[in-house]
């Protein structure tokens, strides 16, 4: 999916969306103002006009409950704690200090190859708006790592990961997943967040009557799936692509051939279960034109508070003793089920579009920063993240660029 602006700056630009050479849509949107490249470092210096430009909204509601645990944060106590505390035990710690709208980084831990998400994302948002000086730990494995409860002594330190449990404190960002298909929709490359919304399969009335899940052996509800697949072929298509946490059962349950993700949506309804912890596909299930069936789960992304079940998807036990019970209402509710899916995706384009996770990332570290007890440095070992050199983006910053120091 290819996105072609047209128009002029003095009198808007217009966004046309291509899939290959067909035209797929045109976008209602009229873009005031100079468009920059995303390689271009033209930030706004002052946040608030930016934010005012995307429409950010004041308040996000899983930022505010997670911020609760931490009225203030104890950066000196962090520096003690965490190193020794998470990254032993963990691996996968990356601490960041951002001084002058500079990233500077070290890694933590031996499984710290997913910072180069979060380098990306902090890279890039760095370019479109001054951030505040923070500094502060990035958990980039697959759980949440802080457990302790606001009134117990010690208390929780604040780590940010990409996502949450409800027996966790930590501060959740949108994960990798879903930030680095958001760049990809800004370097206009396929595999993103709006290529599915372009994806969708046939109309609701011609997609097979049936549930769908794809995935790995990664929980084992998911082989449970294959296994009620195979007595109940006539509701639900399940089957495992890889094996790696239950090879024993491979012979028993059978591998699945791989599939392509748009051919998911040829399907009416979609199975989401967790993997490791929250399953990363929901997102990109809710932006298809299927009805998601949600498996309940302790773990979260950021932006599940926003979601209502029988809403926005139909919600099924931990166990997944009533899934079927569930697909037959769906078959049976035809037009509530279309409305439901409907509305999943409508709250999806609302709350994954770009602008909304830069919003986010920068209303973490805005509220992260007004509660550090005291000044961020560029610790030892750290070294600074440079920004892409892209001599292909001409870039003529119309905004006020602010001098930065040379450090």
């Amino acid at each position: 999916m290819r996105y072609r602006m047209y128009g002029s700056v003095q009198k808007g630009l217009k966004i046309e969306i291509l899939y290959g050479d067909k035209h797929v849509a045109r976008s209602p949107y009229i873009l005031k103002g100079p468009v920059y490249h995303e390689y271009c470092d033209c930030p706004e210096e002052d946040p608030e006009i930016w934010q005012n430009i995307l429409s950010c909204p004041s308040q996000e509601p899983q930022i505010t409950k997670d911020f609760t645990s931490f009225p203030t944060i104890d950066l000196q106590r962090m520096l003690k704690e965490i190193p020794t505390k998470l990254s032993q035990t963990r691996g996968a710690i990356v601490h960041y200090t951002i001084l002058n709208n500079h990233i500077y980084r070290r890694s933590l831990g031996k499984y710290t190859d997913f910072k180069m998400f979060s380098d990306e994302m902090l890279l890039s948002l760095a370019r479109k708006v001054r951030l505040p000086d923070v500094e502060f730990y990035l958990n980039v494995g697959d759980w949440p790592v802080e457990h302790r409860k606001a009134n117990e002594t010690p208390g929780p330190i604040p780590v940010i990961s990409w996502c949450g449990s409800a027996d966790s404190r930590d501060i959740v960002l949108p994960t990798y997943d879903v930030t680095h298909s958001t760049l990809e929709t800004l370097r206009g490359v396929t595999n993103d967040l709006l290529s599915i919304q372009g994806n969708t399969g046939p109309s609701w009335e011609n997609k097979t009557e049936r549930a769908l899940f794809r995935g790995r052996d990664s929980r084992e509800e998911r082989l449970y799936l294959v296994k009620l697949s195979k007595e109940n072929p006539e509701l639900l298509d399940a089957g495992i692509t890889g094996y790696f946490f239950f090879r024993e059962k491979e012979k028993d349950l059978g591998k699945a051939q791989l599939m392509g993700f748009f051919d998911f949506f040829k399907y009416k309804y979609q199975v989401n279960v967790d993997g490791t912890v929250a399953a990363y596909r929901f997102p990109y299930l809710l932006l298809g034109d299927s009805l998601v069936l949600k498996q309940a789960s302790q773990y979260y992304e950021h932006f599940y508070t926003e979601l209502k079940p029988w809403k926005h998807y139909v919600p099924v036990k931990r166990s997944l003793e009533d899934l079927l019970e569930k697909i037959k209402w769906a078959k049976e509710n035809d037009e509530e089920a279309r409305k439901i899916a409907k509305e999943g995706q409508l709250i999806a384009r609302e709350l994954l579009q770009p602008h909304r996770l830069y919003c986010y990332y920068y209303k973490v570290f805005q509220k992260y920063a007004k509660r550090q007890a005291s000044k961020p440095e560029i610790r030892a070992g750290m070294e600074l993240v440079p920004q892409p050199d892209d001599r292909d983006s001409v870039c003529s910053c119309h905004r006020k660029k602010p001098l930065r120091e040379d450090l």
